[in-house]
């Protein structure tokens, strides 16, 4: 029996007395935490459903084991602290469960799973105390790990990533053409898909590098700077290996480096980059100062005194019962039914239905309450409209998601190879609009086809383009009292790049935003 167990002997006898503060501290600790799981189990069921469909955080699945062995290496340490309940975590709860509710109306996965794991780590300090909580703060914000956080980033890395392998394969001699996140070579056709935005290995990277700076250093300054590196490493290395694998798919006729082998090659040489990252690291190694056996002496043990956390526990308990109340209170309440979304036959001037004269295409927007996808024409104009009807929204069913889009990364026809802003006039009025150019690939023999097409979000009869700005007036409309009744609308036409599809666009909305507005305040007031 080494010197270590036989100093913890006589304080884990005291823990597990009857009378130990530290037991009843524990138990409450238990029973407070398996309470905010039963009432946000929603909350707690989703992330375990994303970790266990999801490559990318399939790692959270070992975050809690590691931060419970992280806490009990520092037992030591803890057995010499007395646990006191604190009142001052409970203003940080009530805080939390609103961040939580309206994460919830606004159906926000990320901000509500934030909020879970915010209050699993509040219960520390209110049970244990701040001096306690201080001990493990690592291993508790290590928690946060688990949290299925960062796809936002995707789209933003999938273009930095086609952008610095176009440029590396024009710096080897190699012509290039790109539109978007494709681009041709001699060789053949390269794509950017969400595969190659290197998400995983960035997620992957930062999750080890911050838990292997936390065992590795004790300076503040090497911790940061190491996990900085964990950051920018994977970015590069993801750059490096998207160039290696083109060039060498090249070099090779596409024999090489092509399917599964793609992705193979990926992870092996990502694993060569973080794995010498690590080794490096481990120059500058730190070693742990470790509690002396003096003050950690039996001789040194002090009966502690019983205290009382229940009163600070039971604050705590109503309190985060209060905004899971407050959202059943609020879906309790009727829900309307929506009329059906049927396309009139003409808009005004003229403008009616037409058929097969626009090239097929319909946005990748997800399970809304109710949608349309029609073209109209007018004189040789045509404009195709798509009215996405989103109500009482859901985690499953909402207008603003990550996985809503103009078009699915996946798509075999279309890309996007160009995204921007626009100011124009609906009816009386001025807004911004997204704007975004979209290319069909070719069949053999034929010419390539574009759209140009523009984007914007209709909240209760107020329009903006901010996707942002969006959400919020959806969750402001359910604070007040209304419902959520959320419309993407967007238009597009053929453009043949001489500036004349944007001019029919402007001529589509000035002539018909009123009738359009007109058809989804009578479909959302139903």
């Amino acid at each position: 029996m080494n010197q270590t167990s036989k100093l913890l002997q006589p304080r884990l006898a005291l823990v597990l007395s009857s009378k130990s503060p530290w037991r009843s501290a524990l138990i409450t600790l238990f029973v407070l935490q398996m309470w905010l799981l039963i009432l946000y189990r929603d909350t707690a069921l989703s992330m375990v459903h994303i970790w266990a469909r999801s490559d990318t955080f399939a790692h959270a699945f070992l975050v809690l084991p590691i931060s419970l062995w992280l806490i009990w290496r520092q037992r030591v340490t803890l057995l010499r602290v007395r646990p006191e309940s604190e009142n001052s975590p409970l203003l940080f709860a009530g805080c939390i469960g609103i961040m939580w509710l309206l994460g919830s109306l606004a159906s926000v996965n990320a901000l509500t799973q934030l909020a879970l794991v915010a209050l699993l780590v509040l219960v520390v300090p209110a049970v244990l105390g701040w001096a306690v909580t201080r001990i493990i703060l690592f291993p508790l914000g290590f928690l946060f790990f688990s949290v299925p956080l960062g796809e936002f980033l995707m789209p933003q890395l999938m273009d930095w990533t086609a952008k610095v392998t176009v440029f590396s394969l024009r710096l080897s001699g190699i012509p290039v053409y790109q539109e978007g996140l494709q681009f041709f070579i001699s060789s053949g056709h390269w794509s950017v898909v969400e595969a190659c935005s290197g998400i995983r290995y960035l997620i992957a990277s930062v999750t080890v590098g911050t838990l292997f700076s936390y065992l590795s250093y004790t300076s503040t300054k090497r911790r940061i700077l190491f996990v900085l590196v964990s950051i920018l490493v994977p970015v590069i290395a993801n750059w490096m290996r998207a160039y290696l694998i083109v060039l060498l798919g090249h070099l090779s006729g596409n024999k090489l480096a092509a399917g599964v082998d793609h992705l193979v090659y990926g992870w092996v040489f990502f694993g060569v980059v973080i794995f010498s990252m690590f080794i490096i690291g481990a120059r500058w190694f730190e070693p742990e100062v470790l509690p002396s056996s003096q003050s950690s002496s039996s001789s040194s043990i002090q009966p502690l005194g019983q205290i009382k956390p229940l009163s600070a526990a039971c604050i705590f308990a109503l309190l985060v019962s209060l905004p899971p109340g407050a959202l059943l209170a609020y879906k309790s309440t009727g829900v309307r039914g929506v009329a059906a979304l049927n396309a009139p036959q003409a808009l005004a001037s003229s403008w009616e239905i037409q058929r097969s004269v626009l090239p097929s295409f319909k946005p990748d927007y997800k399970n809304p309450t109710t949608e349309m996808n029609q073209i109209y024409a007018h004189k040789d104009q045509s404009v195709g409209l798509y009215l996405g009807v989103y109500q009482r929204q859901t985690q499953d069913r909402k207008l603003i998601s990550f996985s809503n889009s103009l078009v699915a990364s996946q798509d075999a026809q279309w890309n996007q190879f160009e995204r921007g802003q626009q100011a124009i006039s609906a009816g009386d009025s001025y807004l911004n609009v997204t704007t975004a150019g979209l290319i069909k690939s070719p069949s053999p023999g034929a010419a390539a086809q574009r759209l140009l097409v523009w984007k914007f979000y209709w909240i209760g009869g107020l329009v903006t383009s901010n996707s942002y700005l969006a959400k919020a007036l959806a969750v402001y409309r359910r604070l007040i009292g209304y419902d959520d009744d959320s419309v993407v609308i967007v238009i597009y036409t053929q453009d043949d790049q001489t500036g004349l599809a944007a001019q029919v666009l402007d001529k589509f909305m000035q002539d018909n935003y009123a009738a359009v507005n007109s058809l989804l305040t009578s479909v959302v007031n139903n």
